[in-house]
């Protein structure tokens, strides 16, 4: 009698054990987040991706960001496709201190991203947005004039939901044929896209085109093993190029440098103001910027911003003449494909993103996107140039006495650390 009860009691058991261990079920997926069954009635043109595959990846992910979003609250949005998906959702950690949110899904289109905008993006109130999209809308055979045209609207409405947030749009990068994503067609894109932002101050236009293009104007296996998709290196190179325009749009390096000059140098830049500089015909004494915003001064960083224009020639000068021997030090930072230059006494020494813009093109220490420090050594008319400690102008002549200047043309370029020791 005993077994018997027993045997029963083990067998009443049995079943709730196997629901105690039963994993919990996941609940349901939100169908309001799927890509829509037509194209009627949605905004842009051109091809929206609806595999199989595609349609689960982004069902899954945008609901999975509809449960973040209030801990995503003015983040700086990080939007594309498997580009800017398969950085991370902490974007490798590149960005250190800033809080960001991917939003990438690979394979989307820029008819995609206009789709799930409010919702992925808006519903944030990001703090930026750093925008990577269209390669795919090549796959499915649209044509450079549809792709530029969903950018448009995605950049009017994140422009119609805060007019001061600051966007930061991104060249198409290099890919190949082989991959239905020929070079001609990118560069169209990539023309229309800069036509489309030019002369607007809200966007930043950045050169990450010929930062990854080979001599064919094709994707670089080193960095894109698939020619398609960067590697730790692509990522790497693409993280320093944003950098820079992050420090000036105050998400990175906000606090001032603590340099201080080697005995017998003097700041010619205090940090802070730009105070002793000026145009021709003025100075900006005690002025955080120039009279139109292209020179600022923001902790420690004499940043000559990117203009909206693409390119546009200006030319700041110190408010003092150095007639006497010198030696003058600094160190720059350069957008992809920026061109600044320094002015000694009057001459211009070419000062760039030297790979890309030249003309120094051969420079073994140059670091791309990072600061290289330039030293100056005039003496009797005749200027020493040096980059990292690699000549670039051995003889500069110069003339007996003028101020110092940088130029401003395209692209971002900082100066920093900028002093000057006079001989007896």
């Amino acid at each position: 009698m005993k077994l018997i009860l027993s045997l029963a009691l083990c067998c009443l058991a049995f079943p709730f054990s196997l629901v105690a261990q039963a994993p919990a079920a996941k609940p349901a997926l939100d169908l309001k987040y799927a890509i829509p069954a037509t194209d009627d009635g949605l905004p842009g043109a051109g091809p929206i991706r609806r595999y199989d595959w595609f349609q689960k990846l982004w069902l899954e992910k945008r609901n999975r960001w509809a449960g973040r979003v209030a801990q995503d609250q003015g983040a700086l949005v990080f939007l594309g496709d498997s580009i800017t998906q398969g950085w991370g959702d902490n974007m490798g950690g590149s960005f250190p201190g800033v809080k960001v949110a991917n939003r990438g899904i690979s394979g989307d289109t820029t008819r995609g991203v206009l789709i799930r905008l409010q919702e992925d993006v808006l519903s944030l109130k990001p703090a930026g947005v750093v925008l990577l999209i269209g390669t795919n809308d090549l796959e499915e055979q649209a044509e450079p004039e549809t792709i530029a045209a969903n950018l448009k609207l995605i950049l009017a409405a994140l422009k119609q939901h805060n007019s001061k947030m600051p966007i930061v749009l991104c060249q198409v990068f290099p890919s190949s044929a082989s991959k239905k994503r020929p070079a001609d067609k990118i560069k169209k894109i990539n023309q229309l896209y800069f036509a489309a932002v030019k002369g607007d101050a809200q966007v930043t236009f950045i050169e990450t085109w010929p930062l990854f293009a080979n001599a064919e104007g094709d994707a670089k296996v080193e960095e894109f093993p698939d020619v398609l998709h960067p590697n730790k290196a692509g990522y790497a190179k693409w993280a320093a190029a944003i950098r820079p325009v992050l420090a000036t749009l105050d998400f990175l390096e906000t606090t001032p440098d603590d340099f201080t000059p080697e005995p017998g140098f003097v700041s010619l830049f205090n940090g802070r103001d730009l105070t002793g500089w000026g145009y021709r015909t003025n100075n900006f004494d005690g002025k955080t910027s120039s009279s139109e915003g292209r020179y600022v001064a923001k902790n420690g960083r004499l940043i000559v911003t990117t203009p909206p224009e693409g390119s546009r020639i200006a030319q700041l000068w110190t408010t003092r003449q150095f007639p006497k021997d010198f030696t003058m030090k600094l160190e720059f930072r350069a957008t992809p494909n920026a061109d600044s230059g320094i002015f000694i006494r009057q001459p211009q020494l070419q000062c760039r993103d030297y790979p890309l813009a030249g003309p120094y093109k051969q420079l073994q220490h140059y670091k791309p996107q990072d600061w290289n420090e330039v030293v100056v050594v005039v003496k009797d008319g005749v200027a020493h140039c040096t980059c990292n400690g690699e000549v670039l102008e051995a003889a500069y002549k110069v003339p007996a006495t003028g101020p110092i200047g940088l130029e401003g043309d395209r692209g971002q370029m900082e100066y920093r650390r900028i002093r000057l020791r006079e001989e007896p």
